[in-house]
């Protein structure tokens, strides 16, 4: 087994400012799909432009930080914040929901894409490649932070995880780290490979959703359920996996529309 390394939450500490890797992770997420959305732009046949990822960058960031925490605190956090009213701003102590940055991203893509004149499912499928690096790093943050860890095991590639109560380390699933492969890096994966070429409207947005939904729902299973909320039914079910069940739903019904009705993407130039 290995044993947790329980590396020190701040990164940097500058008099009274303290910056933590939580927050370092989200920089360099957002920094990485900036970088790849600029690249999948200048591909030859692209309708985007470098302007057009800057703007949009700038609008999801705000859909994540926002959509995120509210989400958390709405779905995970009302216990915690029943004892701290300043619980929902203090962001560096960890706590974002993909669900709720997700609807946030949603929204904040609608709104870029109606200034635009941009259909909003041609947005949605541009984009649906960059959470997975935003996952992979917000995932090594939750790792880095020491939360979210997965249920006791005895697997040889356990972490000692210290017992919050003082007693002996028990071996837990580094989910958070099953997490940053699966959420991350697999699904960026097959979401780049996917969106290289033209696809129909709605296409790439509903397999985001169906590798997504799949990937959480899978690693849910060993995933230590959240404080205060345990198991919602069967002495299995989480409220991670309730939340991704829609999605996997609707990322198949969008999956088979798009083939149907094969519209062309906006994403690319009409010659292509």
């Amino acid at each position: 087994m290995l044993r947790y390394p329980n590396i020190d939450p701040i990164a940097l500490n500058l008099g009274p400012l303290h910056i933590h890797w939580y927050g370092v992770m989200y920089l360099v997420g957002f920094a990485a799909a900036w970088w790849l959305a600029r690249r999948r732009a200048a591909q030859p046949g692209s309708s985007w432009t470098a302007t057009d990822v800057d703007d949009f960058l700038f609008y999801a960031m705000l859909g994540v930080i926002l959509g995120g925490r509210v989400g958390y605190v709405l779905f995970y956090g009302m216990p915690l914040w029943r004892g701290d009213w300043l619980y929902p701003l203090k962001i560096w102590e960890g706590g974002m929901s993909f669900h709720g940055g997700m609807l946030g991203v949603l929204a904040a893509a609608w709104i870029f894409g109606r200034q635009r004149a941009r259909h909003a499912f041609d947005v949605y499928d541009f984009a649906a490649p960059l959470p997975g690096v935003g996952l992979f790093f917000g995932r090594l943050g939750n790792f880095i932070n020491g939360e979210l860890w997965g249920r006791p095991t005895d697997v040889p590639w356990a972490m000692l995880v210290p017992d919050p109560n003082g007693g002996a380390p028990v071996p837990r699933h580094p989910s958070q780290l099953y997490e940053a492969t699966l959420e991350g890096l697999v699904l960026f994966t097959i979401m780049w490979w996917y969106t290289g070429r033209p696809r129909p409207r709605y296409a790439p947005s509903g397999l985001f959703l169906i590798c997504y939904s799949v990937a959480r729902i899978l690693v849910e299973f060993v995933r230590e359920p959240d404080i205060g909320i345990g198991y919602l039914a069967f002495g299995w079910l989480t409220m991670g996996q309730l939340l991704s069940l829609p999605m996997l739903l609707l990322g198949i019904w969008l999956w088979f529309a798009a083939y149907r009705q094969r519209i062309p993407s906006g994403n690319f130039l009409a010659a292509q």
